[in-house]
């Protein structure tokens, strides 16, 4: 059961940052590193749980955090061309 939350944690968390990455919004922002981290703090859980597969588990999890970030950063930075774009126009 808590690997089945922490596939849908992560899936979900995967589709956000793609809704957040293509319009930004702090609050959207905020959201998506609530689910980053709840999708760390499950597979934190499910790894102490089940040690047996450590590093199959790393390298998913630095993919899936590599992935999750670029998103998040590319979001950011169109948040911030928005802002700068609105201030200008003032």
């Amino acid at each position: 059961m808590a690997l089945l939350i922490h596939i849908i944690i992560a899936f979900s968390s995967l589709l956000y940052t793609a809704l957040v990455f293509m319009a930004p919004s702090e609050r959207r922002l905020k959201a998506a590193y609530v689910l980053v981290a709840g999708t760390l703090a499950s597979g934190t859980f499910l790894l102490a749980a089940k040690p047996s597969h450590l590093t199959e588990t790393c390298v998913m999890g630095l993919s899936y955090l590599a992935i999750v970030t670029f998103g998040i950063v590319g979001a950011r930075r169109k948040l911030a061309t928005q802002v700068v774009r609105i201030n200008r126009s003032k």
